[in-house]
């Protein structure tokens, strides 16, 4: 152990900077598409974040049934200009400050907006576009600065990795020369404003399109073999994923322009859960191994071997299928849960709304695989002749997700058992319940009987993308502020503060 003597001032320096290492963290959020054809009311979208605790998610657009339903719930929030837009702002200031004018600081504070998507991989997918991609970056954010937002708000345009000439080995990487001048102005406009670099990146079209040269255990996060390793043959850095290395030949793409100092931040990546019969690895096998062992990397909190310091924050794609996008199936399969709130496969994605195995309490659940028609007819009983409170299962309500009917049952049977057991009432309704245990009440749904807090806390806001607690500064949190509180006691009697480490 080293002791040492610290004066007032340098050991708040050091506080500080332990709180800090320890709350920031990578965090992983989700995009919400537009091309959905049932899409639930958005304030059904948001109490299904709410309750998975999925505190930072990226719009295709500037949905204002969304930015409403999004106002006062902490989620950090990236909105969109379309490609359909990107053009007319472009082309006139006035037009980009109409739309932050109704877009953002129509809803802010209230709606934690912390950035402006410009266009979907406009470069590729629109290149007759690209000579004013930048000017409309650049009126968007005069608009935030006229609006005093430009702190709160950044802007970025999102780029897909066809922008990269040659993706392996990463240390070589660089733009298409196509490019270079456009993507030149786009890095000094971010470097500038203090923004970072958008990157959809997909490990599922780069592995298809390898024809073979990559595993598929390597594009899935899976453990490598002896004679399977993937090593960069310059820096030999050892690449455990394809999802590492384009992040990576991003890095080097970027510092091959002479700029070192912008983040890069995934905005788009996952993985089909179905497809066609020349789509064999869309599967939903696939998909939950990807998401599951992406959500896992990027939770430790470390960047790709040569920016091993910079955390990769990262948005899924998706949260519903988008089922009018035309193409192949794959491209209608890529939602993590289906419009009625329940998982399309298991996903860690926040919290599952999960079941606590330590409560001592009891509680009665509807029965997995019970008769639909009979815990319709249980529910309708409970909720009626029953005198159970089902109001927070009503649409909008936080336990109105998932929107299935064990769920909704699991909440009715529970209600009325609870109310009515001391007056004889039973766990029962016709063979569909059965008693247990395990607390089923989630962060945002309290069932009744339940002695875990009610949830629905999410971490303050934050400019940009630097993401939410992580679980090790939760646990060392009440500690730092202790820490706080005595080392103040001591400031204010003017002694000097003993450490030991």
């Amino acid at each position: 152990m080293l002791l040492m003597m610290l004066k007032p001032w340098l050991a708040i320096s050091i506080l500080f900077s332990f709180f800090l290492s320890n709350v920031i963290g990578a965090f992983v959020g989700i995009n919400i598409g537009t091309d959905v054809s049932n899409s639930p009311p958005a304030s059904d979208v948001v109490a299904l974040l709410k309750a998975r605790q999925i505190t930072h998610v990226r719009l295709f657009n500037a949905d204002a049934h969304m930015l409403k339903a999004l106002a006062n719930t902490s989620i950090e929030v990236i909105i969109s200009v379309t490609n359909n837009e990107v053009l007319g702002i472009g082309e006139s200031p006035s037009a980009a400050a109409d739309w932050v004018n109704r877009n953002v600081a129509a809803y802010m504070p209230g709606v934690n907006i912390t950035a402006i998507a410009v266009g979907s991989e406009v470069l590729t997918a629109i290149p007759n576009v690209a000579p004013v991609l930048v000017p409309a970056m650049n009126y968007l954010h005069k608009a935030l600065v006229a609006s005093r937002l430009n702190h709160q708000v950044k802007v970025s345009a999102p780029q897909s990795m066809d922008v990269i000439a040659k993706s392996f080995p990463p240390s070589t990487a660089t733009f298409n020369s196509s490019w270079n001048s456009t993507i030149f102005q786009i890095l000094q406009f971010l470097r500038n404003t203090n923004s970072y670099y958008m990157l959809n990146a997909y490990p599922y079209y780069e592995y298809v399109h390898s024809d073979g040269i990559f595993p598929i255990e390597y594009a899935l996060f899976q453990p490598l073999s002896a004679v399977k390793q993937i090593v960069d043959p310059n820096t030999l850095f050892h690449y455990e994923s394809m999802f590492d290395a384009l992040v990576d030949a991003t890095y080097n793409s970027i510092e091959a322009l002479n700029f070192s100092d912008i983040p890069v931040v995934v905005t788009e990546t996952g993985w089909p859960w179905a497809g066609d019969s020349k789509e064999p690895d869309a599967t939903k096998e696939n998909a939950e191994t990807f998401n599951n062992n992406l959500i896992r990397r990027v939770s430790n909190d470390t960047g790709p071997p040569s920016q091993p310091k910079n955390p990769i924050n990262t948005f899924i794609y998706e949260m519903f299928n988008e089922d009018k996008r035309p193409g192949p199936i794959s491209e209608r399969s890529w939602g993590i849960f289906s419009t009625n709130g329940s998982e399309v496969y298991p996903i860690s994605l926040g919290s599952p709304g999960g079941i606590s195995g330590n409560s001592s309490r009891a509680f009665c659940v509807a029965k997995p695989g019970a008769d639909e028609n009979k815990l319709q007819d249980g529910i309708n009983w409970a909720c009626g002749q029953g005198h159970a409170n089902c109001s927070a299962i009503q649409s909008g309500q936080p336990c109105y997700f998932p929107d299935t009917l064990q769920n909704h049952a699991s909440y009715a049977y529970n209600d009325y058992y609870q109310r009515m057991r001391s007056l004889g009432g039973t766990c029962d309704f016709d063979g569909t319940a059965t008693m247990t245990t395990q607390d089923p009440s989630s962060r945002t749904c309290k069932f009744t009987g339940s002695s875990s807090p009610r949830g629905g806390v999410f971490p303050p806001a934050a400019f940009g993308p630097i993401g939410q607690i992580s679980r090790s500064s939760t646990t060392r949190s009440p500690v730092f502020v202790r820490t706080v509180v005595v080392f103040l006691a001591l400031l204010m009697l003017d002694v000097n503060v003993h450490f030991v480490f």
